[in-house]
């Protein structure tokens, strides 16, 4: 009889595995969180990687143009030589290989009258202004 009974108490009881179930859900759910935390700041640091990249490369094109490409020339004008509006006569390009989406996949904004231009992304929501990961990443610049 001694024997039986012990061995009905070896492992463990429906409680107890279910407490370490809900412990290990917990733990994971944190881990889950503090890993999307971190997806969204890697996303906003490689927009304004992007960004500077831009903005040197539209640098380089203000140097030997003597203007920035304007909005209807767009970012483009930093691949191809631009065809209409102000045609730069020294356009020493590309200056940049391509023109990448934005981390959240939509185009940078642009907007330029040849002096000064307004570069940013909007962020995650793809809508201007925004707080935390949809607020906006600004790089615009004017000279």
């Amino acid at each position: 009889m001694r024997k039986q009974l012990r061995r009905f108490q070896d492992g463990f009881t429906l409680i107890e595995l279910m407490v370490v179930i809900l412990i290990i859900g917990l733990l994971a759910t944190i881990v889950v969180q503090n890993l999307r935390s971190a997806t969204d700041k890697a996303k906003r640091v490689k927009a304004q990687a992007d960004i500077a990249q831009i903005k040197s490369a539209l640098d380089r094109y203000y140097l030997d143009s003597g203007s920035y490409p304007t909005t209807d020339q767009g970012l483009s004008g930093l691949i191809a030589a631009p065809t209409a509006g102000n045609v730069p006569k020294d356009w020493g390009g590309p200056y940049i290989e391509k023109i990448p989406p934005d981390p959240w996949g939509n185009p940078y904004f642009y907007q330029s009258d040849g002096n000064s231009y307004v570069l940013k992304s909007f962020g995650a929501d793809g809508v201007e202004g925004g707080e935390g990961k949809n607020a906006d990443i600004d790089g615009s610049s004017s000279s």
